[in-house]
């Protein structure tokens, strides 16, 4: 099985990890950094809004059981790509909203996803997602994996994260693991 990547940034990653490790398809979800000017950055130098880093999840999917389309319907709608450098209460250019593409195929299909998106007019705001190509990306330090799964009964597990994780239930539910 050949698995393909995909790296969104949609806000806190640790909302991201857990909206996309719950779709069928997705083999592997790590949280990171990327799209920043630094090398190497760590949590506090990505959360003091100094490197140019987004907070993304790098997505290992088979395309066989999940397309990259169906990847970019998720990202669409389990974040609000209409606020620029936040979600939420969680503000600044860490937060923004981000497609990294790996290749044109993928820029294209994240493009046309995009005009879709606007054509439908899903958001009555304007969508300032940023469409990028992906240079580095940078794995997160291991605390941050499976946060969500680790810390469920923590108040931004309960308040932020469960509600998105909600959201995609009902409006995603025939691609969600059993």
């Amino acid at each position: 099985m050949k698995l393909e990547e995909a790296v969104f940034g949609g806000g806190c990653f640790w909302c991201t990890e857990a909206i996309f490790k719950s779709l069928k398809g997705v083999e592997k979800v790590t949280p990171g950094y990327a799209g920043g000017n630094m090398d190497n950055p760590s949590y506090d130098m990505v959360s003091s809004g100094t490197t140019g880093h987004a907070e993304v999840t790098k997505i290992e999917f088979d395309p066989r059981t999940i397309s990259y389309s169906d990847l970019l319907d998720v990202f669409w709608q389990t974040h609000d790509p209409t606020t620029r450098n936040r979600q939420g209460n969680d503000i600044g250019t860490q937060y923004r909203s981000i497609i990294l593409y790996k290749d044109e195929k993928q820029k294209n299909e994240a493009e046309r996803s995009l005009k879709n998106i606007e054509n439908e007019k899903v958001f009555k705001d304007p969508i300032v997602t940023e469409i990028a190509p992906l240079e580095k990306f940078y794995e997160a330090e291991s605390y941050h994996k499976d946060y969500y799964d680790k810390n469920i009964d923590a108040p931004y597990c309960q308040f932020v994260i469960s509600p998105k994780l909600q959201k995609l239930r009902e409006k995603f539910k025939a691609k969600l693991k059993e």
